[in-house]
């Protein structure tokens, strides 16, 4: 490239300019200006410029280095060998080129020969010549400028080898050490600049704990260095002084390291792993820390501690330090709720992620680097109990022991090495171009390709990019091949070369949150062994199935369902396949069957409904209440006089209907406003069966129906909820004895046939006139006489949820009529509203249960359904036949109405509608969960955890679930206490 005369721009694209024509003018230019007085790099060598990552860059800072140190350059241009260095470095690194551009007295380094990174005692040996005893500004310009010129020669190590991902161990550990050198340098420096005796300062002890990739000696070029300061009192030195007095050196040793000064500073020196974190103490004796971790630390602590390694300051304190924390490391995986803090630990770090970086966090995102250490200290974790050969720091150690130990098949491992370093090799890229902390994959197509040639990976934009996806893709993968895929041939006798002893097995699943591993070990030796073509496509889903109940709250439960699920489908060919080829499907049933009891006992009813997870949007959808009722009336038809095999079939169709809503439900695809409907269709529909059963004998001339009260009357049903009912008839041409008594059969028989032990179905009456004392069933003409002149305020008041919803059409409306007289007054006087007010007090004094907390009985406490729906139904009785509008059996329907007729605040009716949607959907998912029926926010944790996942919260979000309900029904109760009473 001896300028436009000879070069080309077809021989500038093959060597890797994109700028041709500025780099040709550029390079003329440097001729002109400079030769031949400088010995130029620009004649046409190809192993000079098509080796550098950005020749156009490297082309662009040359320039710049000329004109500001042509002296300096002249023996480096001289020398073949180190004008390749430069070239490379600078096409490699905008941040080093700039540094040497701030200092050239430096470009003397590129005269060296390259060598592999050194030790860090060496490393502190060149940085303490360096700072040479300054203090202050002077030694932080010492320090960072000796600091950068050997992070420019690992640099140069790292780019000039042949094969980037071999040399990653030794660049990232030296990287490391040189990190350790430049705290040492500091801590040495802070020691002089403190303001205390110089004795004193000499006898106080200081370690400094390097911890993450620090610690584990594979640190990138620019990251935050996470450490924890450990001191001890002495003879001469009491514990509070020493203290004081190691605060002040480390605080010292970070400015040191971080200050403004004419150098720029190296990184942060983060230290908030330490034991409470911001709000703790900066530097902790070592008795201190062993205290805090025996008693408050929390399991991912433990986790962070995998790494800990003295790295500066005192070095005895550092080495004990370590040997006291060993065993809260080695021991932590059988700590209660271990497993749920470090998958909590592990969404932390995603759930912050902006949704535009997700899809080029090469550290955090799905694939990243971040899945490939959490899988390898889990396993190191689980194992390391019991097995002292799994217990380093590095992660590419760490494999290569568990592979040597039996715990990681050697294939496997062979190919996790390779996509590491890669991954690695792409980050150390991206952060060497400018010297930045960062971790996303470039989206411009020029930065791609730089990155594609300075790594060595791929020749072009797009083929980096698609190596990059495919990793990706393996490393996604790596969980379930490396962590329970061995679990198979310990239970299954698999031909692999790794056998897992049986004590492993346990440990290895107890390590992932089954609590009871053992019995996990015979469900899974069950589905797998034989030759069974079914044994044989279990053996190959079990360690996906695994992994997906194990990130699931109740991992036991889904094992013990699916495998009840796999006998009573057998050899199926419709289920395997589906397993097989849907995994989508398959997620679905681990998700169902780890976070409901309720449907994994409903699914042994009804095996065949896992296949409608293969066709979710058509099958699990809530179906059409005319569709229901067909369906109620051909069951009833086609059993001629089988009354109870009819019956049996009405019950079994309910049983399946509700199972179809809770599997929605569960998978997120129906929510508290659709459930209630659907949940109300299929009651109606059930009962309209059971009605056409009940009076099959009953005279020509009689009339029934059933009304719908309380929640089934505003179509608010959830599961486990009662069914409230009154019972009407009318029967003009028949002797009123005689209809009282068919009205009692059809009643007695109705709740005979809807008996049901495995899904109840409780028909309650006891809001019919003079409750429990009243007859179970009247006339039209009883109610309206009854209403007319003796119904009570409450009476009223529970007539608004009144709502025909089964039996002869016309009598329905005329209930419905009458009610309308009684439920929307003409008035209602300040005595009935002082009425309502006295009746709520006294059911929440009398009649939340014994013992139980208002504030997390989600029917009866503050601020929870009962709150809303008496606010809600006394503005009906005031306002109701004024404003049509409220005339509606359903709570959110009337509370919308009466903020849209001014009656409520739209902040009070936002409260409120919040609350009841919240109470709603944790009550019927604590049924789902538990498959028992219960109005009480447990305090639980493991009950806690499981209604939160229910709720779509992330992993580990009990204390959040509570809290969230405790405000929302804190502030509905406020506004229910100022507008209902007065207050």
């Amino acid at each position: 490239m001896t300028g436009r005369t000879t070069t080309s721009r077809s021989e500038l694209a093959r060597l890797g300019f994109a700028e041709l024509s500025e780099s040709l003018t550029r390079a003329a230019d440097l001729e002109a200006r400079f030769g031949p007085d400088v010995p130029l790099p620009v004649g046409g060598s190809a192993a000079l410029w098509g080796g550098a990552a950005d020749p156009d860059g490297a082309l662009r800072m040359l320039e710049r280095l000329l004109e500001r140190a042509a002296d300096e350059l002249r023996p480096v241009l001289a020398d073949g060998a180190a004008t390749e260095r430069l070239v490379r470095l600078l096409g490699a690194s905008i941040g080093l080129g700039e540094f040497l551009h701030r200092r050239p007295a430096e470009l003397d380094l590129l005269l060296e020969p390259v060598a592999e990174p050194w030790s860090q005692e060496r490393y502190t040996a060149s940085l303490t010549a360096a700072v040479d005893g300054a203090t202050g500004e002077d030694a932080r310009v010492r320090l960072r400028v000796r600091y950068r010129r050997h992070l420019a020669q690992i640099a140069l190590y790292d780019v000039l080898h042949p094969a980037p991902t071999d040399a990653f161990p030794a660049v990232a550990a030296g990287l490391a050490d040189l990190a350790g050198a430049a705290l040492e340098a500091a801590v040495a420096v802070a020691r002089h600049e403190v303001k205390f005796p110089a004795d004193e300062v000499a006898a106080t002890p200081l370690a400094v704990i390097a911890m993450g990739k620090a610690g584990a000696r594979e640190l990138n070029y620019v990251s935050d260095v996470d450490v924890i300061f450990v001191t001890e009192p002495t003879e001469t030195v009491p514990t509070d002084r020493a203290v004081l007095v190691s605060t002040r050196i480390a605080i010292a040793a970070m400015h040191v390291i971080t200050d403004l000064a004419p150098e720029p500073g190296l990184w942060e020196v983060d230290a908030n792993l330490r034991p409470e974190g911001k709000d703790g103490a900066l530097v902790r004796t070592l008795d201190s820390h062993v205290a805090y971790y025996e008693r408050w630390a929390k399991a991912w602590e433990f986790q962070a501690l995998l790494k800990a390694r003295p790295i500066a300051g005192s070095a005895d304190l550092g080495v004990r330090y370590a040997q006291a924390m060993a065993p809260f490391v080695w021991n932590s995986s059988t700590r209660p709720g271990f497993v749920e803090s470090v998958q909590r630990m592990r969404e932390r770090v995603t759930e912050h992620i902006p949704d535009a970086e997700v899809d080029r966090q090469l550290k955090l995102g799905p694939g990243g680097l971040r899945d490939v250490e959490f899988t390898v200290q889990l396993l190191q974790l689980v194992h390391g109990r019991d097995d002292e050969s799994v217990r380093v720091r590095s992660t590419l150690e760490a494999m290569d022991a568990l592979t040597d130990a039996g715990y990681v098949g050697r294939a496997e491992a062979a190919r996790f090495g390779p996509d590491y370093a890669l991954l690695r090799v792409l980050e150390h890229r991206i952060q060497l171009r400018r010297l930045q902390r960062t971790h996303l994959v470039p989206t411009d197509e020029e930065e791609l390709r730089v990155l594609a040639r300075s790594s060595g990976v791929a020749s072009s934009a797009s083929a980096v990019e698609a190596r990059w996806r495919a990793v990706k893709l393996e490393v996604r993968g790596l969980h379930e091949r490396l962590f329970y895929r061995p679990l198979l041939s310990a239970v299954a006798s698999t031909e692999d070369e790794i056998v897992l002893t049986n004590d492993q097995v346990v440990d290895r699943l107890a390590g992932v949150g089954f609590v009871d591993p053992a019995g996990a070990v015979g469900h899974i030796r069950a589905l797998t062994q034989g030759t069974s073509r079914r044994a044989a496509i279990q053996r190959n889903l079990l360690p996906v199935l695994l992994r997906w109940m194990a990130e699931g709250p109740a991992p036991d439960r889904a094992l013990l369902a699916f495998r009840r699920l796999s006998d009573a489908l057998g050899e199926s060919s419709w289920f395997l396949r589906m397993l097989r080829d849907s995994s989508g499907a398959a997620h679905s049933l681990t998700t169902v069957l780890s976070e409901s009891a309720f449907l994994s006992g409903l699914l042994e009813r009804f095996p065949e409904a896992v296949a409608w997870l293969d066709e979710p949007e058509a099958l699990l959808r809530p179906r059409p209440v005319e569709a229901l009722l067909a369906e109620m009336t051909a069951t009833t038809a086609r059993h001629g006089n089988d009354v109870d095999g009819a019956a049996a079939l009405l019950r079994s169709t309910r049983r399946r209907e509700t199972l179809r809503l809770g599997m929605a439900a569960v998978l997120g695809s129906l929510d508290v406003d659709g459930l209630g409907p659907a949940l109300s269709d299929v009651t109606e529909a059930t009962l309209a069966g059971a009605l056409a059963l009940a009076r099959r004998d009953a005279p020509e001339g009689f009339a029934f129906g059933i009304i719908a009260m309380g929640r089934f009357g505003g179509r608010e049903l959830g599961f486990g909820s009662d069914a409230d009912v009154l019972y009407v008839y009318r029967a003009p041409d028949l002797p009123s004895e005689v209809a009282s008594r068919t009205a009692q059969n059809v009643v007695r028989e109705l709740k005979r046939l809807t008996e049901d032990t495995i899904h109840p179905l409780d028909l309650d009456i006891d809001l019919r006139p003079e409750g429990k004392n009243g007859p179970v069933a009247r006339t039209l003409e009883s109610y309206g006489a009854y209403y007319a002149r003796w119904s009570l305020t409450w009476e009223a008041q529970a007539l608004l949820r009144a709502r025909g919803a089964v039996g002869d059409q016309q009598l329905l409306r005329d209930f419905e009529h009458l009610a309308d007289r009684t439920r929307y007054p003409e008035r209602i006087d300040d005595h009935e509203v002082r009425e309502v007010r006295r009746i709520k007090a006294r059911v929440e004094s009398e009649r939340l249960p014994r013992g139980a907390d208002p504030a997390r009985h989600l029917k009866l406490g503050r601020g929870s359904l009962s709150d809303v729906e008496w606010f809600v139904q006394l503005l009906q009785l005031q306002h109701a036949l004024e404003t049509p509008s409220l005339r509606t059996t359903s709570t959110l329907e009337a509370l919308d109405a009466a903020v849209a007729a001014g009656l409520v605040d739209p902040e009070d009716g936002e409260r409120l509608g919040a609350a009841w949607r919240f109470a709603s959907r944790t009550r019927s998912a604590l049924v789902l969960w538990s498959g028992k029926t219960t109005d009480v926010l447990p305090v639980d944790r493991v009950q806690l955890e499981g209604v939160a996942r229910l709720m779509e919260y992330p992993p580990g979000s009990a204390s959040q679930l509570e809290d969230d309900y405790l405000g929302v029904t804190r502030r509905a109760r406020q506004v229910f206490e100022r507008e209902f009473y007065g207050a």
